[in-house]
């Protein structure tokens, strides 16, 4: 494999794309031995392959430099040209669903693969093509309005990514400065992503309307491969964390304003965990990534190896840039099985938290692509995923002298206060979205009110030291999920709950825990949600009881050793 960097680009012909996949069916349909049916499944399988890294290879670029006018045009070309082979992936599938042979694939490659395709025909349909285009573009709109936000503040050009560096700042001055910087930049742009969220919203309710569904919210569900629960389940667990997770972190905020030596604690004091400072990883990028590749070396035979091919094929795009696209995540190429990490360092510790959060994600698509044939079935649903990412973040952390030297102690306890902290925004998050789309004529004002409703209930800590944007509920607009991603962020609750586990394993028996998170991994999309959890010994998060006994663990260790 060339590095990234090296790698062609070629857009696809759709159109032969379009007829070489009506002619597999065609065959499919025809097929007179499981061994034809068999060879034209992985035919179709190195077609979508092919797509499918063409796509992500144009939209990793476009991401790496959002004003990129060439990237910009070909992601556009994707967004309207994919939704038009939809007739044709549901045909393909349709066959490969009714083929006579399928009981035969099955005893060879399991029966999950066939349940993952079931679910994805009842969210598939050529009557939704238009609003698909529609979606992707805002979706692309919101994008560049968020990522061309920048402000002049202390001699640097700052993004939203460059602002939060100072707002860990031991001058409070400076962060309280950094964070209403922050704030008016949203201010800002509130008009246009209020316009492009409630364009959303009706472009999303459309689709699920004509697919037969009353709202958006059970469509969604599929949309998220969500076979095992649903909104009632969710709703239950986000009560089990209001009532366990949201006291307990109400007790450590107030232990943090005590150690900060603040009667008030506001939103620009909650980063601050220490007086004299969070601990910041040693070194620029260059020794962040030598020193991740020490610690996958050590921590076992099979990370050594992936990382290694990480850094030869330079498989990262980790410094914030302006016009880069915000946030992080970890995306396949899944013609090179390749991952690919792409972040926004910004000299915090949040830096270390990329290369174990998303190599979490990254390292589990490595060893699944090379174990697990079938690609549908090498991923599974996000409340499974990020157990691997999150997990992966406390399986590191006896290598944080790496990156923090004297410091990591605190830096351990710190990311295990954010991790629990984070657990009611997330649920949060979740419940402002079915509000959404329970009322979906909201609007911008609207969308204000839930906010702030849900902010009281789920952070009661919360505080915006009279900035009215922020008072008045604008601070939903920041979480990119909500755009991108929709209904995509009670899947990181639901798997901290089960990272935690591990982490509670980890200091009784790291072998037995580490073990157990491999078999995870190599367990990719080959069961649903709650077998999967099963087979890896964890413990359900929907069962009442299991937040808190999750949790207690954590707690524990946070008794023992507090930040200082």
């Amino acid at each position: 494999m060339k590095t990234f960097a090296e790698l062609p680009y070629e857009r696809p012909d759709f159109q032969a794309v379009g007829k070489e996949l009506e002619a597999l069916t065609e065959k499919l349909k025809n097929a007179s031995s499981y061994e034809e049916m068999r060879d034209l499944f992985f035919k179709e399988q190195e077609l979508t392959r092919g797509l499918s890294t063409m796509q992500n290879v144009c939209s990793i670029r476009s991401d790496m430099n959002t004003t990129d006018p060439f990237y910009s045009a070909e992601r556009k070309v994707f967004n309207t040209e994919m939704p038009g082979l939809i007739p044709a992936q549901k045909a393909w599938t349709a066959a490969l669903l009714e083929s006579k042979f399928r009981d035969d694939f099955a005893k060879e490659f399991g029966d999950r693969v066939f349940v993952v395709l079931e679910n994805r025909q009842k969210v598939q349909s050529p009557e939704i093509a238009e609003d698909l285009i529609e979606e992707a573009g805002l979706v692309d709109e919101y994008s560049k309005i968020a990522a061309t936000c920048t402000v002049d503040f202390m001699g640097e050009t700052c993004n939203f990514y460059g602002l939060l560096k100072h707002m860990e700042s031991t001058d409070r001055e400076e962060r309280k400065a950094a964070f209403h910087e922050w704030a008016k930049l949203y201010a800002g742009v509130a008009d246009q992503l209020d316009d492009v969220y409630h364009r959303m919203v009706q472009a999303r309710v459309r689709m699920a309307k004509k697919m037969g569904y009353d709202s958006y919210i059970p469509f969604a569900y599929l949309k998220r491969g969500r076979t095992d629960y649903g909104p009632e389940e969710a709703a239950a667990f986000r009560k089990q964390v209001l009532e366990t997770v949201t006291p307990a972190v109400a007790k450590l905020r107030k232990e943090q304003a005590e150690r900060l030596g603040i009667d008030k604690m506001h939103y620009y004091d909650e980063m601050l965990f220490l007086p004299g400072g969070n601990p910041n990883p040693h070194g620029d990028r260059d020794f962040m990534v030598n020193a991740a590749q020490k610690m996958y070396s050590e921590l076992s035979p099979e990370t050594k190896e992936f990382f290694n091919f990480m850094v030869e094929h330079q498989l990262f795009d980790l410094e914030t840039r302006p016009g880069k696209r915000l946030g992080g995540y970890c995306t396949s190429l899944r013609a090179e099985k390749a991952p690919f990490i792409f972040s926004n360092f910004n000299g915090t510790a949040a830096d270390t938290d990329v290369l174990t959060h998303e190599a979490g994600h990254a390292f589990q698509s490595y060893i699944a692509q090379r174990l697990i044939p079938i690609d549908p079935c090498c991923g599974s649903t996000s409340e499974i995923n990020e157990i691997h990412s999150m997990s992966m973040e406390t399986f590191t952390f006896p290598w944080m002298e790496l990156f923090f030297e004297g410091e990591a102690d605190n830096y351990r306890s710190i990311h295990l206060i954010d991790s629990l902290a984070a657990m009611p925004y997330m649920c949060a998050v979740d419940e402002f979205q079915h509000r959404v789309f329970e009322n979906p004529d909201m609007t911008g004002k609207d969308y204000r009110k839930v906010w702030k409703e849900l902010e009281q209930k789920y952070l009661p800590w919360r505080d915006y030291d009279g900035e009215s944007f922020l008072e008045e509920g604008g601070f939903w607009m920041q979480k990119q999920h909500i755009f991108m991603y929709p209904f995509y962020y009670v899947d990181y609750a639901l798997a901290q709950t089960c990272a935690f586990q591990f982490f509670t394993w980890m200091t009784k028996d790291r072998k037995a825990s580490w073990d157990g998170y491999l078999k995870l991994c190599r367990s990719g999309g080959t069961r649903g949600y709650f077998a999967t959890l099963d087979y890896a010994g964890l413990d359900n998060p929907f069962v009442p009881g299991n937040v808190a006994k999750s949790i207690q663990g954590v707690l524990d260790f946070l008794e023992e050793h507090k930040p200082q």
